[in-house]
């Protein structure tokens, strides 16, 4: 079976990778062009294409894949290589550009979605993020068949995986992403075989995972605890949950409700107590205790860390939401 790929990040990389241990055949990779990273914001090519390149993988950049839109050459282009590359089925992960109605009609098995999350539930690009968010005790991955709608293509394969209570969207990530190169070659095996089933998404459970915005990091200490725990572990590691305390800006990377806070004890955002266990903090409802943070510039701090060489915390007071 020959297969093109569309991915981006490391997500879609582990996939990729996935596929190309198990033999598939992949004569063609699309992913996004090269973006300007770091601190000198030098040009720096994706997860994928950085991966690709290493083994001798051909790949393409289209800024975009409408034959009729802005990037119309470069669309008529990569159209062309997918063409000379007589696919079987186009595999897509995590790609960050909208497949038209060419692309999606061009292999003759389609194309495949694999989709971090129990479909119906967090169609969109931040699945992982939205369900560490709202609490959620389970995700998984979705193997789908494309069609035009985001994320609406009936389900082939899915399974299921837990959501520890420490979670955060980066460790949750690492997992998801090799359960998805997992069930991705499992989907196309059994697709060569005639074996797999479609089977439409309920109409019921729909929900949507925005993309993370920056504005959504300054912390709202009015919020209960629980929500901001979850949140702090939902935006680590991108783009970090932050605060600002004695004026200075503050990431908070990891943080756990405080069982023992007496409600309405302190004003919001009160530093309550200090210790190598941890800065509680008083929240609209509860505290939360924070057990790993970053003053700007520096490195990422336990408590302890955090806490030597400055006069105690105690009584001090996060500003209730800023950056």
């Amino acid at each position: 079976m020959r297969l093109a790929f569309a991915g981006t990040p490391e997500f879609a990389r582990v996939a990729l990778a996935a596929l190309h241990a198990d033999g598939f055949e992949i004569p063609l990779v699309l992913t996004q062009p090269d973006r300007p990273a770091g601190r000198g914001q030098q040009l720096q090519p994706s997860a994928v294409k950085a991966w690709a390149v290493a083994r001798g993988l051909p790949v393409v950049q289209p800024h975009g894949l409408r034959l009729d839109g802005r990037h119309a050459a470069e669309a008529d282009q990569a159209r062309a290589s997918l063409v000379a590359a007589r696919i079987d089925v186009m595999v897509v992960a995590a790609y960050g550009l909208i497949l038209p109605d060419w692309a999606l009609s061009l292999p003759r098995l389609g194309c495949l979605n694999i989709h971090a999350s129990l479909l119906p539930r967090w169609r969109g690009a931040a699945p992982i993020h939205r369900a560490i968010e709202a609490g959620d005790e389970q995700t998984g991955i979705t193997v789908m068949q494309m069609e035009a709608g985001l994320d609406t293509g009936p389900m082939l394969l899915t399974l299921t995986m837990d959501i520890a209570f420490d979670d955060t969207t980066g460790t949750l990530h690492d997992r998801l992403a090799e359960l998805g190169g997992q069930l991705i070659v499992e989907a196309l095996h059994r697709l060569a075989c005639g074996d797999l089933t479609a089977t439409p998404q309920p109409a019921e459970g729909v929900t949507y995972a925005r993309k993370i915005d920056k504005a959504e990091a300054p912390v709202d200490w009015n919020d209960e605890a629980e929500a901001i725990a979850r949140r702090i572990r939902a935006f680590n590691p991108a783009p970090g949950a932050v605060s600002r305390l004695r004026g200075e800006s503050v990431k908070l990377w990891r943080a756990i409700p405080e069982a023992q806070a007496a409600p309405g004890s302190a004003p919001v955002g009160t530093v309550i107590s200090g210790s190598a266990d941890g800065i509680v903090v008083a929240c609209g409802r509860g505290a939360v205790r924070l057990t790993e943070l970053q003053r700007a510039g520096g490195k990422r701090l336990n408590a302890a860390q955090f806490l030597q060489g400055q006069t105690s915390l105690v009584g001090e007071c996060f500003e209730p939401r800023g950056a």
